[in-house]
């Protein structure tokens, strides 16, 4: 193979430089392209650039001479078309660009160990004609429902990973948690660390030794309550870190619903976890309620997504009235 020149497309706007080598020559290694990166080899507009380098239209990338890479990999088998269905199912909006989803409660965004059925698979019943499946952008929590957003493309995934990144997306989450806030709204403020466990990882306020911390921040408010017992909040954070909802909660006296790994153990009530409270589902009572992102044809996008079965049992439980999610709307 001799030395070529490509041309990065609008649709490969802000994509990372090794993902689009992988994109055009998936048999190529993370490895040797860094080892190209490295000695010059590959260049973008003919100076030297590293694999994370951002990408922008109209950029040339200089091919040297590649080394024979291993055969592709065999096609996947086929999605199962009731996973299809399920996921038509799930779709809130889309067009050209983009497709938003109210994720359900229990199914994990991606796969790991001992997890046969994910989100990123079933995406599969939605490639493209040139065969390309909707890409994550960002990601719940297994527990965490409510509402999710794939791109179509990688450009178009890359552009709105850096609108997650320079935080001009806006989130609302819903949470039932147990006890009331004092005060009833404010603004939550911690450094955490992620802790890996053999029950996987979790975040914990960091203490005043920790290392690798990363602060957080999220408002919330508090929109009705049973008492003392149980309170409905409107959470938006301000980062996004892991579990940095659940921990925050947790934080102020009032970890959410259902969430046994950050509740507590009342000795006043026979060492019952605080976040279990007996007569409610022992489920996370935590949803993406709403998102507003920049649209990358221009625009903001907004759109709502119902609350999970679970929730809605809860919410007529307690008398807390919730408005339907409105239609989604797209303003320029």
């Amino acid at each position: 193979m001799t030395v070529s020149t490509k041309e990065v497309t609008e649709d490969e706007a802000d994509i990372r430089l090794d993902r689009w080598f992988r994109r055009h020559f998936p048999g190529i290694t993370q490895g040797v392209i860094h080892k190209l990166c490295r000695t010059g080899q590959m260049r973008v507009d003919g100076k030297r650039a590293d694999a994370g380098t951002r990408l922008a239209p109209g950029q040339a990338i200089r091919i040297p001479p590649l080394p024979s890479g291993p055969a592709p990999a065999p096609a996947p088998p086929p999605l199962d078309p009731a996973l299809g269905r399920e996921l038509e199912s799930m779709i809130l909006y889309q067009d050209d660009q983009l497709i938003v989803l109210n994720k359900p409660s229990g199914l994990p965004t991606q796969g790991g160990p001992g997890i046969s059925k994910h989100l990123d698979m079933m995406l599969a019943a939605l490639r493209n004609a040139d065969g390309e499946k909707p890409r994550l952008v960002h990601r719940l929590d297994r527990d965490t429902s409510g509402v999710l957003v794939v791109a179509r493309t990688p450009g178009i995934a890359a552009k709105l990973a850096a609108a997650f990144r320079g935080r001009t997306v806006e989130k609302t989450y819903w949470a039932v948690v147990a006890g009331r806030p004092v005060p009833v709204e404010g603004r939550i403020e911690r450094d955490l660390v992620r802790i890996d466990g053999f029950r996987g990882e979790r975040a914990a306020v960091a203490g005043p030794y920790d290392e690798d911390t990363a602060h957080s921040i999220t408002d919330y408010r508090t929109l009705d309550h049973a008492g003392r017992k149980l309170s409905w909040l409107e959470l938006s954070p301000l980062t996004g870190r892991t579990h940095q909802l659940r921990v925050h909660c947790a934080s102020i006296g009032a970890p959410i619903l259902g969430d046994a790994p950050y509740g507590s153990e009342k000795q006043d009530e026979g060492n019952r976890n605080s976040a279990l409270v007996e007569g409610f589902p022992e489920r996370l009572h935590l949803h993406a309620r709403r998102l507003s992102l920049p649209h990358p044809e221009g625009g903001t996008l907004t759109v709502e997504a119902e609350l999970p079965a679970h929730m809605i049992e809860t919410f007529k439980a307690l008398a807390f009235s919730a408005p339907p999610p409105f239609k989604p709307k797209r303003t320029r």
